[in-house]
Formats: structure tokens, C-alpha cells, sequence
């Protein structure tokens, strides 16, 4: 969950998953359940392609049925939760954030990108009980207007819930509205900015890895921390945006507490 979340969209993201709660249980799940809430802050790209970090926030809520352990959830995953579920295939709803951009942001008089609020969905398999591929797609409503998304796969190592890692590779892809809102210039903010002019072409944004760990620190509370490494590659590596003002380095990183109550451990 690298992508910034103001609160309002934050409390609607807790408030959604403590309300439905049934969308992430496995098959069979019945009686008592208990809640698990990871909650601190992230360091990650203020948007794509900046050189700068900013703080957010980073949060998971998960439930699941007593004596059943907790799905595993990649740190930087959208927020979501299954809606189908067969067997090792899932599902289901995924949101998207993306703070604004402004001229005074990036550094150049260039076109403003407002706050994006991305929709869309996801769908993952289970190939092995350690290995999970991801597929994510989402539309913006706002900002960029454009579609986004990502392919991923995690290798996952866990003794029950005790403890969590997992680390796998990251693609993520845009069509060429989005990739244009954020790395391309045309000819008019061209001659106001500066930079050359510049169209960008949708496809594969950035390739990268994720790793994640989570430890319980007793009964009821644990620690979770995660890094993530992209590298920005063709047109969005060679913009004169990143090359001048940007970076094709796009780090993330996030600490948090975690808290599970309802039920037994």
C-alpha cells in the first residue's frame, strides 16, 4: 500500500473492511472471528517519478475465523479485499491514491495532476501454498484520468501467524494517459516549462521487488516493516521530467505495529 491515502480515504478503507468482513474469510469460516490492524507510517515516491518522498500512512485490516490463520496481504497491495473466492483463486475490489502534483511540486511550470482516486479490481492465484501471483488494473475518476496497474508475484515463508516473510517481483504499467499526465510535456508546457517536448506510449512503467516481514511481539501485538525498489524503465525513464527533475529510483519503505483483538491467538 505504497500509494498516499488522505484520511477521510483512509477511514472509509478501515470502515469498509471492519464492515464487511466476509469478503476476506476462506471458505467455511464460521463462528468467532478476530481482527488484525497494522498501522504506521511509510515513506514512498510523492508521485510517480519524483525524486522526493513523503509520509503516509501504512495500514492493513484483516479478519479471519478463530483457529485459521491470516491471508497473507503484500505490504504495498491496494486496498481490497476478495469478493470470490474459489479454491487458490481470489477476486475482487482494489483502490487506488495518488497525491496531487503542481508546478511548485515538481519544480517546472508544468500542467497540475490532481488528487487521483483509482477503481478497479484484482485477481490472484495461488499457484503453490509459497507462491501467489497478482494481477491489478484501476481506473482514476480523478487526476489523471487514466488506467494503472501491476503484476506481481511473492514467495511466502510463515510459521503460522508467529511470523511473515515474503519478497517477490513488481511490473507496473500505465496506459498513455496516465504515463502522459505524469512523465510526458506537451508543446505548450513545453515553451512554459523549459523541457523538450515529450509524448509518452502506455505499457510497462517500472520494474521492481518487494519484501515484507511481520513478527508477533506477543498474544495481541507484533511489528511489520517492508521495503520496495522500482526502477523507472523506457519512455518513462528517458522523460526529461524524470531525467531533470525526477528520479528513476523509486524507493519505499514502511514500519508499523500491529494489533489483534476478538478471539484467540
Amino acid at each position: 500500500m505504497t500509494r498516499h491515502a488522505p484520511l477521510a480515504a483512509l477511514c472509509l478503507v478501515v470502515a469498509t473492511a471492519l464492515a464487511g468482513p466476509a469478503y476476506a474469510q476462506n471458505d467455511g469460516d464460521s463462528g468467532e472471528k478476530r481482527t488484525r490492524i497494522i498501522l504506521g507510517p511509510q515513506l514512498s515516491p510523492s508521485w510517480p517519478g519524483s525524486k522526493e518522498l513523503s509520509v503516509g500512512p501504512y495500514i492493513d485490516v484483516s479478519r479471519e475465523g478463530v483457529g485459521t490463520e491470516f491471508t497473507f496481504e503484500a505490504a504495498d497491495e491496494s486496498f481490497g479485499g476478495p469478493l470470490i473466492q474459489s479454491g487458490n483463486f481470489a477476486f475482487g475490489p482494489s483502490l487506488g491514491f495518488i497525491g496531487k502534483r503542481t508546478a511548485a511540486d515538481v519544480g517546472a511550470d508544468l500542467p497540475k495532476v490532481g488528487f487521483s482516486f483509482e477503481v478497479g479490481g484484482f485477481a490472484q492465484v495461488n499457484l503453490t501454498p509459497a507462491l501467489r501471483v497478482r494481477v491489478e488494473g484501476r481506473k482514476a475518476v480523478t487526476g489523471h484520468k487514466g488506467w494503472a496497474g501491476e503484476v506481481s508475484a511473492d514467495y511466502v515463508a510463515r510459521q503460522g501467524d508467529d511470523w511473515l516473510f515474503s519478497i517477490g517481483p513488481r511490473v507496473t504499467l500505465g496506459d498513455a494517459k496516465y504515463k502522459n499526465a505524469y512523465f510526458g510535456v506537451t508543446p505548450a508546457a513545453a515553451t512554459t516549462s523549459g523541457l523538450a517536448a515529450y509524448d509518452v506510449d502506455g505499457g510497462i512503467q517500472s520494474v521492481g521487488v518487494t519484501a515484507g516481514y511481520h513478527r508477533m511481539l506477543g498474544r495481541r501485538w507484533g511489528v511489520a516493516v517492508y521495503g520496495r525498489y522500482d526502477r523507472l524503465v523506457g519512455d518513462a525513464a528517458d522523460s526529461p521530467i524524470t531525467r531533470e527533475l525526477g528520479s528513476r529510483s523509486q524507493p519505499s519503505v514502511g514500519v508499523a505495529l500491529s494489533y489483534t483483538f476478538g478471539g484467540d491467538r
